[in-house]
């Protein structure tokens, strides 16, 4: 007798068990709903977007870095800013250089605008002098800001990946409990093979939020630390440049 209740509730359990191969993570995206699909396709599109950005932000920071390096070093061997002006062509990714061709046009249109008639202080017949020191520096500062702002383009989108998709993968995971609910509702059973695949439905939203939105976090506060690094680079040197031009055009 109890050997044969035993073989009976094997066979109910067997009965009810899903069949081979019908848990896979493919074979659940495959049936999901609509809504679910939609919200995946959204949190893959986040994904790869972000992805795109980390790998472009990486190998520009890296040339960024490079060049910023070469550049300090010809700046501080060279003896004339015109010399450093003629290698300016040859580092684009350096923001120092957009700072130091801000400086240097102001420097030559006060020397250029004291050539056509503003009368020079006594004793500037040896060398060129400047009219404002203030406003060269104004101009180091506008350069400085503008590229800042270009090393943090496209950082945004890393932060919003970051903050939103979580939200996203939440309202999939939500949307997947709720149906879930209401096909215990429809059907009267609690059967794990009746609403498993709504709940792995909407773990996966869950999971796929995730996934797009922790290497999102993680690079943005490294980029945004490198960006901090590369500002302090350009205002020490706006305030090197500042001093050599105080000494010689003062």
């Amino acid at each position: 007798m109890y050997t044969f209740g035993s073989s009976f509730l094997a066979l109910q359990v067997q009965d009810a068990a899903p069949p081979a191969g019908s848990g896979g993570m493919l074979q659940i995206l495959l049936e999901s709903s609509p809504l679910s699909q939609i919200v995946l396709a959204i949190l893959i599109a986040f994904s790869i977007a972000s992805w795109a950005i980390i790998l472009f932000k990486t190998i520009s920071y890296r040339a960024v870095d490079r060049q910023t390096r070469t550049f300090l070093d010809v700046f501080r061997r060279s003896q004339k800013f015109s010399d450093v002006q003629a290698i300016c062509p040859s580092l684009p990714s350096s923001p120092l250089v957009g700072v130091f061709q801000a400086g240097y046009a102001e420097i030559t249109a006060q020397f250029r605008q004291a050539g056509q008639g503003t009368a020079s202080p006594p004793g500037s017949s040896s060398r060129p002098i400047l009219k404002s020191l203030e406003a060269v520096d104004r101009a180091l500062i506008r350069a400085a800001t503008a590229e800042v702002n270009k090393l943090e383009r496209k950082l945004t989108f890393l932060a919003t990946t970051a903050s939103v998709t979580p939200f996203i993968g939440l309202f999939g995971t939500v949307v997947g409990i709720t149906l879930s609910f209401q096909q215990i509702g429809a059907t009267g059973s609690t059967n794990l093979a009746v609403v498993g695949p709504g709940i792995s439905e909407a773990l996966i939203a869950t999971a796929a939020g995730l996934f797009a939105a922790i290497p999102a976090v993680v690079f943005y506060n490294h980029f945004v630390h490198r960006v901090k690094d590369f500002s302090a680079t350009m205002d020490d040197f706006a305030l090197e440049f500042l001093n050599i031009a105080e000494r010689n055009f003062t």
